[in-house]
């Protein structure tokens, strides 16, 4: 399976461990950052390249990888 390229908000939530109101919350967040930085955006979904860069949880998806 190839590496994802964006996340919707149940994958956010279960990295997170946090509900998928607050994944939601999290993804306009990161969203309204890369609009103002010029990118193109999907309601609703997170690029996981910027998602990473903005979070502190890495590990988190190693981890899970490999299951």
């Amino acid at each position: 399976m190839s590496e994802m390229k964006f996340y919707n908000a149940d994958d956010v939530a279960e990295i997170m461990q946090i509900s998928k109101a607050k994944a939601y919350e999290i993804i306009r967040e990161l969203n309204g950052e890369m609009e103002k930085m010029g990118y193109l955006t999907v309601k609703g979904r997170v690029n996981s390249t910027f998602f990473h860069k903005k979070t502190d949880y890495q590990e988190v998806v190693k981890e899970n990888a490999g299951l």
